[in-house]
């Protein structure tokens, strides 16, 4: 089994951070890449003219590894809610059909759909959250739902970040291909740690930031399209998406048809010194250490806790239905005030989700950190 990695991290002793669906800690080697930028930054006569397209294409190897996928299928964005701005300007949504989204899903691949329904005159399909966790059957029972308009596209996320749910996207994806619907895929609580392989899933398109479980920055994101929407509009029109816009040519407009492959949704101003290489460096350390392994640890982690609050009062999803890295704690009556400010005050760091618990460890958490945890928390509840 994958070690603990807390040498790698600069986390007190006493600090057990169990939050890293929010924020995960930056690696001291991400933070110290992130110093060096800064100084490039502050003299930038340094830099050599080649030195912004090898911060890119690093990074755009690195996101493609993560998901197995070719990096020049693989666009620089900002964030999950400008890729799905992207899908939004790609795809034209035929009246009359609809979308399915999750209940209580990120606003990131909702809100782009709602915004455009009424205009476009497609429906939006919630799937209701399951009281007992298992948002796959959720899924596919409304996909095949008889006697619903067509469906065009499924826009979810692949772990629901309130209570961890997981759901199996090889059985969506099957499901949606047999209904001729697109499948977007949020994946910012899957990757790195959930393996996807995107040449045997075969989604339209899978977006996922680096700040969270990528051990990157704020503000790096990456959107895998499918080949078969690459001729379609970028959300931004850019110098660098067409074949020759050249400030040292004679002539400035010299070829303006777009650059092939995804590159030409590159967002602009993607030249960012700064955290580009920091995002690079947590995709390759996850990478390295590979998604079976680091689920491994995560879900023996998970394990334990649960393992350790059986027959106090939380309520826990059925590990046939949860993420290996993510648990949900739910309560009668709700999550108890000031539960979760209490243990912070403590060096005990979760997050409250729609009234649930969210546990969520990463490589640096260790088993001395669950047994604090559960032995903090049950004195509590």
């Amino acid at each position: 089994m994958l070690a603990s990695q807390r040498g790698l991290f600069e986390i007190p002793r006493d600090i057990c951070y169990l939050n890293s669906a929010s924020y995960s800690p930056l690696p001291l080697r991400t933070q110290e890449a992130g110093r060096a930028a800064v100084g490039r930054k502050a003299a930038p006569w340094t830099l050599d003219p080649a030195f912004a397209n090898r911060e890119h294409e690093r990074a755009r190897n690195a996101a493609a590894r993560l998901i197995n996928a070719e990096a020049g299928d693989v666009a620089l964005v900002s964030s999950v809610s400008y890729g799905v701005a992207t899908v939004g300007k790609i795809l034209s949504i035929p009246a009359g059909m609809r979308i399915l989204v999750l209940e209580n899903d990120h606003s990131s691949p909702i809100l782009e759909w709602q915004s455009r329904a009424a205009s476009a005159g497609f429906t939006i399909e919630t799937v209701r959250q399951p009281i007992d966790g298992d948002w796959t059957s959720a899924v596919l029972a409304a996909i095949e739902r008889q006697g619903a308009p067509r469906l065009a596209l499924a826009s979810i996320s692949s772990i629901h970040w309130s209570d961890g749910g997981m759901i199996d996207v090889e059985r969506v994806g099957a499901a949606l291909k047999r209904q001729g619907a697109l499948f977007l895929i949020d994946a910012t609580h899957g990757i790195g740690v959930v393996a996807m392989d995107v040449t045997k899933l075969d989604p339209d398109f899978v977006i996922f930031p680096t700040y969270k479980w990528l051990l990157g920055p704020y503000g790096r994101a990456f959107i895998y399209i499918a080949r078969r929407h690459q001729n379609g509009l970028p959300l931004e029109q850019t110098g660098f998406g067409r074949r020759e816009i050249r400030s040292d040519a004679e002539i400035y407009f010299g070829d303006l048809s777009y650059v092939a492959g995804a590159k030409r949704f590159d967002m602009g101003e993607r030249d960012h010194f700064i955290s580009m290489e920091m995002a690079a460096i947590g995709m390759e350390m996850m990478a390295e250490w590979g998604a079976a392994a680091v689920a491994e640890r995560l879900a023996m982690l998970t394990a334990r806790i649960a393992e350790g609050l059986s027959g106090t009062q939380a309520r826990i999803i059925d590990a046939r239905f949860r993420a290996p890295h993510i648990l949900s704690l739910g309560f009668a009556g709700g999550l108890p005030a000031g539960l979760v400010e209490g243990l912070a005050g403590e060096g005990f760091h979760v997050a409250a989700r729609l009234s649930r618990m969210r546990i969520s460890p990463h490589v640096f958490n260790d088993e001395e950190d669950a047994d604090r945890f559960v032995e903090a928390l049950k004195k509590r509840i």
